[in-house]
């Protein structure tokens, strides 16, 4: 389930779009009439002049849910849930319409309210995108709804205006920052597509609280384009693809066995040097056999005069 709130300044219009789509089915309303579009205009519109001053009185709320919920949904469930989701963004005491559409393979129902609530009351909007996306999470967990994997599996075809937009700058986002090494070269690359990067900075210091991306006439904060774009996580996940991860034990033998073993050998007739054969790699272990200086090699002859040496003295050994 997912929902996408806006608000408006028309009734009229709203209501037009919402109710007069083809299909369209009334599926609940509080305060209002239902028999004709106008009389639910009229109805909208008479409560809104209880407060004159606030210009966008009208809320929209689309909810979705996805096609693998089908056997679980039917209008009353569907008007149920819209409820629950209502009364949990503090939407409550004001008038709603509940539409149905079904020009889309998924269900979704359209959501009117009135940002002037019963007793001629401002309902705020404050932080409405951000709570919409914890609520509707949070219905569709509560429902043992189908949960997406995440936006790539979103039908980038279908979306429009701001919607497509933040995809565009989500997708672009993600792209780029495999490719830079820091904030700044992360700028570069997404001015190049058209995409402005904006940085906020703590009040009076040079310290950089959050990060912004506007593309056309929509900017968005990072966070809300997706949570993993956040200025602080941004830069963890550009620092971290910086270090390179230390190649373990068995890599390094894979490597080592591809190569051709070396042989030394040192040898004089006079003396018989001990012959050393090396078939690891040199560079593995820091040359310590490769390079070893020619008196590391022991004569033969003079291990011998050693052990009768000491035999000699009757020294074991």
């Amino acid at each position: 389930m997912i929902g996408k709130v806006v608000t408006g300044k028309s009734f009229g219009g709203c209501i037009r779009y919402v109710v007069q789509k083809h299909d369209s089915v009334i599926l609940d309303a509080a305060g209002v009439r239902m028999q004709q579009v106008n009389q639910i205009i009229n109805d909208f519109n008479l409560q809104r002049k209880y407060n004159p001053n606030l210009g966008k009185a009208v809320g929209h709320i689309a909810l979705s849910w996805s096609a693998n919920d089908l056997s679980k949904l039917n209008d009353e469930v569907m008007v149920s849930m819209a409820k629950e989701y209502l009364q949990k963004m503090k939407i409550k005491d004001t008038q709603y319409l509940i539409v149905k559409h079904q020009d889309k393979e998924h269900p979704h129902i359209h959501i009117i309210y009135n940002r002037v609530n019963n007793d001629g009351k401002t309902i705020s909007d404050k932080f409405e995108k951000q709570r919409n996306v914890q609520v509707a999470k949070e219905l569709t967990l509560k429902h043992g709804l189908y949960l997406s994997p995440g936006k790539q599996q979103v039908k980038r075809q279908q979306l429009k205006g701001q919607d497509k937009v933040k995809y565009e700058l989500y997708d672009a986002i993600k792209s780029a920052c495999r490719k830079v090494k820091n904030i700044n070269e992360l700028k570069k690359a997404l001015a190049k597509q058209g995409i402005v990067t904006h940085l906020k900075y703590k009040s009076g210091s040079n310290e950089v609280q959050g990060i912004s991306f506007s593309k056309g006439v929509y900017k968005f904060k990072g966070s809300e384009i997706d949570r993993s774009l956040s200025y602080a996580k941004l830069s963890l996940a550009i620092a971290q693809q910086q270090i390179k991860p230390e190649r373990s034990l068995a890599e390094q033998l894979q490597e080592v066995q591809k190569r051709k073993p070396a042989t030394y050998l040192k040898r004089e007739p006079e003396t018989h040097y001990l012959k050393k054969t090396i078939s690891v790699s040199t560079e593995l272990f820091g040359g310590l056999l490769a390079n070893r200086p020619e008196e590391d090699y022991v004569p033969l002859t003079k291990i011998k005069k050693k052990q009768e040496h000491k035999k000699s003295r009757g020294i074991s050994r």
